[in-house]
């Protein structure tokens, strides 16, 4: 069994921070906070080239799609062409002739 007296001390010692306990605490507590700047900078940064090697790997698969498309529809209307060049030769003379309406408009 605890004594009066005993927890009395033991209390008591608990209570007696002298102020070299308080600024080694907060000396500790600076260079937490100076390690946790420096991590999140880190993490932040880190995130930052993550999300734009991602972006230009986007691109990059955008843009090939994109030339893939364009070549299909390029191959495309020369088959067409080829294959029905009098309808080709209406469609262009009624395109030029809406065009030039547009453009005259103006």
């Amino acid at each position: 069994m605890v004594s009066a007296k005993t927890a009395n001390r033991d209390t008591k010692s608990a209570h007696d921070v002298t102020v070299g306990d308080l600024s080694d605490q907060i000396a500790v507590l600076k260079n937490d906070i100076a390690a946790l700047t420096n991590t999140l900078g880190a993490y932040g940064k880190a995130k930052s080239e993550e999300a734009s090697r991602t972006a230009k790997e986007t691109v990059d698969d955008l843009t090939t799609a994109g030339r893939v498309k364009a070549l299909e529809a390029q191959q495309q209307a020369e088959e067409f062409i080829r294959t029905q060049p009098a309808t080709a030769l209406g469609i262009a003379a009624g395109v030029g002739f809406l065009v030039g309406l547009i453009t005259a408009r103006r």
